[in-house]
């Protein structure tokens, strides 16, 4: 394991002071993180190459995509190299998604061997296939069995567990407090908090309410998720809510300086095209080596429209991007844009 991640004894937080709170350090459990900016996982998106991004940009704790538990248990070759933390180089949660204990506990302590420096449990998924297996956020219609899987969890490895959890399936049913309370009380080490509801998936606004009665209910750090845009976003969802920190997923797809200006407090902005050019060009060649030529191409292909938004590039140059059967045939029509060099 080439990375390092400071271990302390369970200390308070740091009082803010007037400071900026986003870039103050937090403790989960035993492990110390730099500052209170989260990557959160991002299902087939943060794998290693995307989490040392988010890094670059100034991250304190990058997280993996979600890993089955079933996938890892059956030794499915690709599933095991989703656990696989020899190119992180800061801490690093793993994220598991799966309703059955045995699996569970079992795809945890491969997790920690693989250099995992917490174990984060998925109780917020609203995707059809995998909430028909319990998993993900239908964890949440039975809390108290949430509460035995993570408990179990949380048993078998020495590092921290953690939960990714909506407010509930949906807005009639959902009680999270109840919830949160519970999976403290299972030895949950943080919480980071959704607002939506699985039903909801990603419409409307976040509305962070909800996060604030989560925060108040548990001693354990919240971490607030959903529409957390800007710095002065994330500032006015800690303030408002009693969050600890701040997860910041797809409004950082194809704006990865977005982690740094909350770090920093630096106001958003568009950066120039050839910025743009040279950092894609810096990231596809990670993804390169974690994924493969191939693989690496139909990967990327999902990040050029992210990251050309505000730009005036041209349909057919766009269209062009996604087709073309290369990794390197796309990255050269990227450095031919105008004002891309």
């Amino acid at each position: 394991m080439n990375r390092t991640a400071a271990v302390v004894d369970r200390m308070p937080l740091p009082t803010l002071d007037g400071a900026w709170p986003l870039a103050q350090p937090f403790a989960i459990g035993c492990v110390l993180l730099a500052n209170r900016v989260v990557q959160p996982p991002l299902a087939g998106i943060a794998n290693w190459a995307f989490r040392e991004q988010s890094r670059r940009f100034g991250v304190g704790l990058a997280v993996s995509e979600m890993v089955s538990a079933h996938g890892v248990r059956h030794g499915n070759e690709r599933t095991r190299a989703m656990l696989s933390t020899e190119c992180d180089g800061g801490p690093v949660g793993i994220q598991l998604f799966g309703a059955d204990i045995d699996a569970m506990r079992e795809a945890a302590r491969v997790a920690q061997d693989e250099g995992a420096d917490i174990i984060d449990i998925n109780m917020g998924c609203p995707v059809r296939k995998v909430v028909k297996t319990g998993a993900g956020a239908a964890l949440l219609t039975d809390p108290d069995e949430g509460a035995r899987v993570l408990e179990a969890v949380a048993s078998a490895v020495r590092i921290p567990v953690t939960v990714k959890m909506r407010r509930g399936m949906t807005p009639q049913t959902a009680d999270p407090v109840r919830a949160a309370r519970l999976f403290e009380s299972a030895g949950a080490a943080a919480i980071t908090f959704h607002p939506r509801t699985a039903s909801q998936e990603y419409t409307g606004r976040a509305d962070h309410r909800h996060t604030a009665e989560v925060a108040a209910s548990v001693t354990v750090p919240v971490i607030a998720s959903g529409d957390i845009d800007s710095p002065s976003e994330a500032a006015r969802v800690i303030a408002d809510t009693g969050a600890t920190a701040v997860a910041i997923g797809r409004p950082a797809l194809g704006n990865p300086w977005l982690f740094e200006d909350v770090v920093e407090a630096r106001p958003a902005g568009v950066r120039p095209l050839d910025v743009i050019v040279d950092e894609v060009t810096r990231f596809a060649d990670d993804v390169r080596v974690a994924l493969g030529a191939n693989r690496a191409c139909v990967y990327m292909r999902k990040f050029y429209p992210w990251y050309l938004a505000g730009h005036e590039v041209p349909a057919e140059e766009r269209a062009r991007l996604l087709v073309e059967p290369t990794l390197d045939a796309a990255l050269e029509r990227l450095t031919r844009l105008p004002h891309a060099g």
